[in-house]
């Protein structure tokens, strides 16, 4: 059994700390103990190289930071969160306050190659029942330093705020890829005042809640988490580049469970010619687990540009595209597309692709997108005002906030 060499308290006052210098925040201070070996685990450091925002550096170039900085980054706003409520006299142990920094700097650690772009494609597995089995697997080779950081990441635990700091509609991963995508995309739409929202949380009744003061910041950090959306998340040509990306692993895929020999990675290559479903991962935990962890944006690059000489027409063709960036013409628009426009645009296609299925399938694509910002159906962000009333905050803003689904329809094929 492994046995630390140093004490497990937590701490962010005290002195042995690791200092990184992030380009959003400054110092950052990761206490040396759990967290920092968390950190330097190979798990975790496979998020140096799978990117935050999947294909949108196709769009905005600078889009090129990682799950790691985001985690490290939501780790950092955590922090900050612990100290303002224990200056508010809420009670938080350091056991609590180091399990509710183990959740949310592994809040991610799930996620495959490229982020949501392929997330059900490679493994039928949501990112989140992947992270709570890293999460065990992490769990006893630290000796059990990870019970309670389950706990709250799966919100068994008694103070539901601590969940809610990781996994809420004002949580610290909201906070941060807000913040840091508005950043390296340099779209200003997505700046939210993180600073003054974090210093107006409080608890009341094992809840969390935001001081009436920062009720403004609240209305912009959803306004803006709606414009991200549309002029980030779901811009258009990276909507392209990634339902380019999911059929090019579909195709793929459908190839090597057929039996065709396609060039690989070998953990890439794994979950290639298998489906593997979340039954087989609780089943076969570690070995799984560990091969998924050496899979990551690369290997998929690297696939990619073997594809181009696979002798598949499709393959080959939106692999080509892929690498090169020649993306395929999309549209977007409110309403969905017609059945004879579309059966116009496959017979102008036809002419083009030996097999008529085959571009159908793969070449000329359509489908929706939905947005929900802000959702008043449960766990609102609820205000606290100076007489002690608590509102949602749906029901005093002066602006009217979104909470409606917003879907968008999409068109995709070849210029």
């Amino acid at each position: 059994m492994r046995k630390p060499e140093i004490s497990r308290a937590f701490n962010i006052s005290m002195n042995k700390n690791k200092i990184l210098n992030d380009p959003v925040y400054g110092f950052i201070t990761i206490p040396y103990g759990l967290l920092f070996e968390l950190i330097e685990h190979p798990y975790f450091q496979r998020l140096r190289r799978i990117k935050q925002t999947g294909l949108t550096h196709y769009v905005y170039p600078g889009a090129l930071h990682t799950r790691f900085a985001h985690a490290l980054g939501a780790m950092h706003l955590m922090q900050q969160a612990i100290a303002v409520l224990r200056s508010k006299n809420i009670e938080i142990t350091d056991s609590e306050a180091e399990a509710v920094c183990v959740a949310i700097l592994l809040h991610d650690i799930g996620h495959g190659p490229f982020s949501h772009a392929l997330e059900h494609k490679l493994v039928h597995v949501h990112h989140e029942d992947l992270s709570i089995l890293f999460m065990e697997e992490l769990n006893e080779q630290f000796d059990g330093e990870l019970s309670l950081a389950l706990q709250v990441f799966q919100n068994k635990y008694h103070k539901h705020f601590l969940y809610q700091l990781v996994s809420g509609q004002l949580d610290m991963d909201r906070m941060d890829y807000l913040n840091r995508d508005s950043y390296f995309t340099g779209v200003s739409e997505g700046i939210i005042g993180y600073d003054r929202i974090i210093k107006m949380l409080d608890v009341r009744d094992g809840k969390l809640l935001v001081e009436e003061k920062g009720k403004y910041s609240i209305e912009k950090f959803l306004v803006s988490r709606r414009l991200m959306y549309w002029q980030v998340y779901l811009h258009k040509t990276s909507l392209a580049a990634e339902q380019m990306l999911i059929r090019t692993m579909h195709r793929a895929k459908e190839l090597a469970l057929s039996g065709k020999p396609l060039e690989a990675s070998p953990p890439l290559r794994q979950f290639l010619y298998n489906n593997y479903n979340l039954k087989d991962f609780k089943n076969d935990r570690k070995n799984l687990l560990d091969t998924f962890a050496k899979m990551d944006d690369f290997d998929i690059v690297s696939a990619l540009k073997s594809w181009i000489n696979s002798g598949d027409d499709a393959l080959s063709f939106l692999s080509e595209r892929l690498v090169n960036r020649r993306l395929f013409k999309t549209i977007l628009r409110d309403q969905p597309f017609e059945e004879e426009y579309l059966a116009k645009l496959s017979d102008e296609l036809e002419t083009r692709f030996k097999d008529r299925q085959i571009y159908l399938k793969y070449l000329l694509f359509h489908g929706s997108e939905t947005n929900n910002a802000y959702s008043t159906a449960k766990n609102e962000i609820n205000i606290l005002f100076k007489d002690g009333t608590i509102l949602p905050i749906s029901a005093i803003s002066e602006h009217g906030i979104e909470h409606k689904i917003i879907t968008k329809h999409y068109l995709c094929y070849p210029k």
